[in-house]
């Protein structure tokens, strides 16, 4: 057979290409990393040592062809038992675009890491059995990439080989996926048929489906439109280091270093310190160690600002006219990824961006059920990949947008103060896109902050 290799793209085609971050996900043996090896070998985007080792391994254990999953299940635990268990990231460029991959598991009890792959991802590709349709875990995928607000889904219906290729049956699951994904607010979904063992509708167009009439996989990928554009969003800056060097050179100079995570600063801009609310105005900007009049999402840079303000590691820097609201009490939905439970009355730590604060679980006022969509009310503890609202009491105040305003600033994590875990992920504000309302859970006067 001929030798896949890994396409020779110059800089400036690289350079000239955009970027698009996407995850797959879907129930057990729905074929998630068959359809990203297939991915890799039909791109030519796999190196020559790698796909040698897959076929050595392949070999050994009777198959004829290559196993092509095993270009992402890494783990020996993962060959073993034929699954994925951790999310294997993968970097790849074709032409067109250049791509990075997030191969995320299927079973119940790694939710958590579907929830980490699709967290920076602009599509997600939700893979369906086609000989079982919709189930279970399909639907808590759908979910978890509403939550996220992944702007474009793809529903890729797989094994259409082992249903002959019958339209009735693709479309049968495309109509109950749309449906029910639409219900979450999902913007935008995309239904292929496909058969990532055969390779048909991935990379070529298939010769055994003549009535589907879109694209490929690869295609859909190459083509959607990509609008992760962070410097149209609402500025952010938070601080990560305060640089005084005191120097003979530097004596009086204060500069605050970080990353922007969204937005335009520009020298002479008047911005907001949060959470004080202090007032000032940028004067300078150094990315590189040059002095720059402009910087953007995601450059990393030290601000200097006009007066002496006290200022440390965890504050917000933003515009004076666009400052996010100031709060310590939030409202969210989370995502539990610990085996533990999350319980009223608990204690944690809440990381925002640079910020960690001690906080308190105040309520936990639904858990969401998945079949239906329902809130369960009142579920008193939320257990390992349960999602549902909670209020949270932070002991200090933070700068915290609405989730769906910003996937940076309005995403924080839960943390067990007693051994550094994550316990859930949480996104501030309404739950999907389509909800009403976020239930309001009433006052509770045993607060100790």
């Amino acid at each position: 057979m001929t030798t896949p290799i890994l396409p020779a793209l110059s800089a400036e085609q690289l350079s000239a290409t955009t970027l698009l971050r996407f995850a797959t996900a879907g129930s057990v043996d729905d074929g998630k990393s068959t359809l990203v090896g297939r991915l890799l070998h039909d791109s030519k985007s796999i190196l020559t040592d790698q796909l040698e080792a897959v076929e050595q391994v392949s070999l050994s254990r009777g198959q004829e062809t290559p196993d092509l999953a095993l270009l992402t299940d890494g783990l020996r635990a993962e060959r073993e038992q034929g699954i994925t268990i951790d999310v294997a990231y993968r970097y790849f460029a074709t032409a067109r675009r250049r791509f990075i991959l997030a191969d995320t598991p299927g079973h119940v009890q790694y939710t958590r890491n579907m929830v980490t792959g699709a967290s920076t991802a602009e599509l997600a590709v939700v893979l369906v059995d086609a000989r079982n349709g919709v189930v279970e875990q399909t639907r808590r995928h759908a979910a978890v990439a509403a939550l996220l607000r992944v702007p474009h889904v793809v529903l890729a219906v797989n094994k259409m080989d082992l249903v002959d290729y019958a339209e009735p049956v693709f479309a049968a699951i495309a109509e109950e996926f749309t449906a029910y994904a639409a219900s979450l607010g999902v913007p935008e979904i995309t239904a292929i048929p496909i058969s990532a063992l055969a390779g048909d509708n991935v990379v070529e167009p298939s010769a055994h489906m003549d009535w589907y009439g879109g694209p490929t996989v690869l295609e859909h990928l190459e083509t959607v439109p990509v609008s992760h554009d962070l410097t149209a969003c609402h500025a952010r800056f938070p601080v990560q280091y305060v640089i005084r060097p005191q120097t003979a050179e530097h004596p009086d100079y204060r500069g605050y270093a970080g990353q922007i995570a969204a937005g335009v600063f520009r020298v002479g801009e008047a911005v907001s310190v949060l959470p004080s609310g202090r007032t000032t105005t940028i004067t300078g900007i150094d990315a590189l160690g040059e002095s720059v009049d402009i910087a953007w999402a995601p450059q990393s840079v030290t601000i200097r600002l006009a007066d002496d303000i006290d200022i440390s590691r965890g504050d917000l820097i933003a515009p004076a006219d666009d400052a996010p609201p100031v709060t310590q009490d939030i409202e969210a939905t989370v995502c539990h990824v610990a085996d533990q439970p999350l319980s009223v009355g608990q204690r944690v730590l809440l990381k925002h961006t640079t910020r960690t604060v001690k906080a308190i679980v105040k309520d936990i006022p639904s858990r969401l059920t998945l079949d239906d969509l329902s809130q369960h009310p009142a579920p008193g503890q939320l257990v390992a990949n349960d999602i549902g609202r909670v209020v949270v009491r932070t002991a200090e105040p933070l700068a915290l947008d609405a989730y769906a305003d910003s996937r940076r600033t309005g995403s924080f994590l839960l943390i067990d103060p007693a051994d550094g875990t994550t316990l859930s992920a949480g996104m501030a504000g309404a739950a999907f896109a389509a909800a009403p309302d976020p239930v309001v859970a009433d006052d509770d006067a045993e607060w100790d902050f």
